[in-house]
């Protein structure tokens, strides 16, 4: 009797351990499914994507402001009496620069994405201190050809008639910059400047629209830059941070400062040698962690979902002398899977919080019912139950958070593996005992 108890124990030890090994190939197997789901929400990503492009190109696109810049012209003085004079512009940036700006965001909607859009009330003040001309005593100065120009990313975004007011005079704006030795695209003002002239104070005013951002470059050699906006969660970029800022529901206020000993060019050039628009900062109309990042995130947690689910079954077979056919551990496995793609789909329409409560809801409910039908134990089903339940709230919670979801992932995993270790050891599948007393007279053989 000893040896046929051994050898059945053995056995079922045997079929455990195969069982075990097909779960844990079958478990790797749905990997393939995960990761075409995780294409399918990269795809809608770029689709998404595109879409902002394309509401950008229509709209205005990310803007740079960079000016008022104080350009004349310069030419140098022939020394040979066959050589030709060059002619190139002379770039003076301000001394003190200020602006202000109130960003009036607003979604724009195609279809199921998004795009944030704005509309902004530009005001710009400050004043220009004429340098020393002792530089440049082999050109000739043209001051009546001076002009003045403002770096503009994207001209589309502009509205309404603009003027620079210098002093007592009123310079409508022209289209274009008349070099591009600075800016690529933007405005032009043109207007003669005295050489007796020591400092020329200016300010203007105009309206831009814009998409995702608003940068601003800092030229003068003091800059202060202070922007307000109702968005509730930008993200400041860029070459510098503000010095203040707050960030609140009623949306956001920042203020920068930055002088020219933080930049890399200097006050005055002549040609192309520098590009203002290296040093820009501002910030970024950001939408938070979206339904398409929290769908990603989520995937990558379905093997967690498979793994753990076959543990409990295993779990319980051995507990409540249960027995599951690997097909039906498929089946569930399925089950698992397809709750990704509902949230995907879901989420896309109705937001994600509300998806992954009905696709979570959906997921368990079924695969309770479909337990049901295959266990006997009442108790059982509702422990499967409770651990899947359990298992979706704290994926969420993991999900809805962001600095600190890698902490509380590691913890939670800890805390999960040891609750694993103890019921294993309680269980002890691999003990090597006899299901009885050996009798006197076996010891005795």
């Amino acid at each position: 009797m000893l040896k046929i108890d051994v050898t059945t124990q053995n056995k079922g030890q045997q079929s455990l351990i195969i069982k075990l090994a097909l779960l844990a190939f079958a478990g790797l197997l749905f990997l393939i499914p995960l990761k075409m789901i995780e294409s399918v929400i990269t795809e809608r990503q770029l689709n998404g994507e595109k879409v902002k492009q394309d509401i950008s190109k229509q709209w205005a696109e990310r803007q740079n402001i960079s000016g008022p810049v104080l350009n004349i012209p310069v030419k140098t003085i022939p020394v040979k009496t066959d050589e030709k004079p060059v002619t190139s512009v002379w770039h003076i940036m301000p001394e003190t620069l200020s602006v202000n700006g109130k960003v009036d965001p607003e979604i724009r909607n195609r279809g199921i994405y998004q795009s944030v859009v704005y509309n902004s009330d530009i005001q710009i003040s400050g004043e220009f201190v004429l340098p020393k001309t002792s530089s440049l005593n082999d050109h000739e100065i043209l001051w009546d050809k001076a002009y003045y120009t403002v770096g503009i990313s994207d001209n589309r975004g502009l509205k309404g008639d603009i003027f620079l007011n210098t002093g007592n005079v009123n310079l409508e704006a022209e289209p274009g910059v008349i070099d591009q030795d600075i800016f690529k695209t933007g405005i032009s003002f043109r207007c003669p400047v005295k050489d007796s002239l020591k400092k020329i104070n200016f300010k203007m005013a105009f309206k831009l629209s814009g998409s995702e951002s608003l940068l601003v470059s800092p030229i003068g050699k003091t800059t202060k830059v202070h922007m307000v906006s109702a968005w509730r969660s930008p993200a400041f970029s860029g070459s510098f941070l503000p010095i203040r800022r707050t960030v609140d529901d009623n949306g956001f206020l920042a203020d920068w400062e930055v002088t020219h000993m933080n930049r890399n060019f200097p006050q005055e050039w002549v040609g192309s040698a520098y590009h203002t628009e290296d040093s820009s900062f501002g910030f970024e109309l950001f939408i938070p962690v979206d339904h398409y990042q929290k769908s990603w995130r989520s995937v990558r947690y379905g093997i967690l979902f498979i793994a753990l689910t076959f543990l409990v079954l295993i779990f319980l077979e051995i507990t409540r002398k249960e027995t599951i056919h690997i097909f039906n551990y498929i089946l569930v496995s399925f089950g698992l899977v397809l709750f990704f793609s509902l949230l995907t789909s879901l989420s896309e329409h109705i937001g994600f919080n509300f998806s992954y409560l009905i696709s979570s809801s959906a997921t368990v409910g079924l695969i309770t019912v479909f337990t049901r039908s295959l266990l006997k134990n009442k108790k059982a089903v509702l422990i499967l139950s409770g651990m899947l339940t359990v298992l979706y709230l704290f994926i969420f919670i993991l999900l809805s958070m962001d600095d600190y979801a890698f902490l509380a992932g590691n913890i939670g995993l800890f805390i999960l593996l040891t609750v694993i270790m103890w019921q294993a050891g309680r269980i002890d599948l691999f003990r090597n005992e006899t299901a009885r007393e050996i009798s006197p007279e076996d010891r005795s053989e």
